[in-house]
């Protein structure tokens, strides 16, 4: 493992190469130049066992973040993330289970973080759509004053008034609209309907109604869906845990479809990460011979819908995207 000095020598030029002059301004009424990306990798995430090392998904959080945004110290970039007082609830997607769910060392990390930067551990919410799934995953259930609460939001309950915009007539989940800022969490999975989901896609789990949403590949539903203000608006970071991917038969976990990625995927343009996500999968299904998402009849046309004029959600063009990809030894 890289000692500190070391590892902010190498963070800092790394960023300064590869997404030098690069900002985020989607959906905010500026002129975005590139929507950097960051994913973090590390080949012995898993050492000495099957089960991600906490302090190697630590180091591999910070090294992600302090990339991202260009910080000296693990702190700092949460400081720029969110503002002590504020309600922040990380928005899991736990429905495959522990083998294909962000980690407990990951939202153990996350937690310890926002809590260093000044959120206090009753402000912070860990939730999924349903509490069984959060369960599944790994974590308890439970709300007690002062702590870290786990709930799900078929428990906390749906707001009364539906929300619409395009396709899309809703209701939202309580623990979304009393959040200040939600941290999206998705796992890297392909899915029969839609080709791949990821960031964008995580958003069925914070309404009452996905079930209405899947027709014609879950277009225009996705991208109609993130337009909704409380969505938008609050949903500012998205942490996607890479240490397993599923590239054939998802969105349920499939043992004989699945790889150890052993990475971590940091951004704030939902659209670029939904972009670099369906490449590593495209990536994968090549590598094991499959056809195309596109060739199967899943193309990703949710990921442009998101990005054209009407929706201007982020970039799925390449130019616009910088990637930062790096490995921690």
């Amino acid at each position: 493992m890289q000692n500190r000095r070391e590892f902010v020598k190498e963070m800092v030029a790394g960023a300064a190469v590869l997404g030098a002059g690069t900002k985020y301004a989607w959906g905010q009424g500026k002129v975005a130049e590139k929507s950097r990306v960051v994913i973090v990798r590390d080949a012995k995430l898993r050492t000495p066992g099957p089960a991600p090392d906490e302090k190697r998904v630590t180091a591999m959080l910070d090294h992600a973040m302090q990339t991202y945004y260009s910080a000296q110290n693990p702190v700092q970039p949460w400081k720029q993330l969110v503002r002590p007082g504020q309600v922040v609830s990380l928005k899991m997607n736990a429905l495959g289970g522990r083998a294909i769910a962000p980690s407990v060392a990951l939202v153990t990390a996350i937690c310890e973080r926002l809590q260093q930067a000044g959120i206090k551990a009753g402000d912070i919410v860990v939730w999924d759509r349903g509490s069984r799934d959060l369960e599944a995953a790994g974590f308890k259930l439970s709300n007690v004053p002062g702590a870290v609460r786990f709930a799900g939001s078929d428990t906390e309950g749906y707001e009364d008034a539906a929300v619409s915009y395009g396709s899309v007539t809703t209701k939202l989940s309580k623990i979304l609209t009393q959040s200040d800022v939600v941290i999206n969490m998705p796992v890297l999975k392909n899915h029969n309907i839609v080709g791949v989901t990821m960031a964008m896609k995580n958003m069925y789990g914070v309404i009452n109604n996905p079930s209405t949403m899947h027709g014609t590949g879950c277009n225009p539903y996705i991208a109609d869906l993130n337009m909704i203000p409380q969505i938008r608006q609050k949903v500012r970071f998205v942490i996607g845990d890479l240490k397993t991917g599923v590239y054939e038969g998802g969105p349920t976990y499939r043992p004989e479809y699945s790889w150890n990625e052993d990475g971590l995927m940091v951004g704030e343009d939902r659209v670029a990460i939904d972009t670099i996500s369906a490449q590593i999968v495209e990536r994968k299904r090549a590598e094991e011979g499959l056809n195309t998402l596109d060739q199967k009849g899943t193309p990703l046309t949710y990921i442009a819908t998101a990005a054209d004029a009407q929706h201007k959600l982020g970039t799925n063009d390449l130019a616009r995207i910088a990637l930062i990809e790096q490995r921690i030894a």
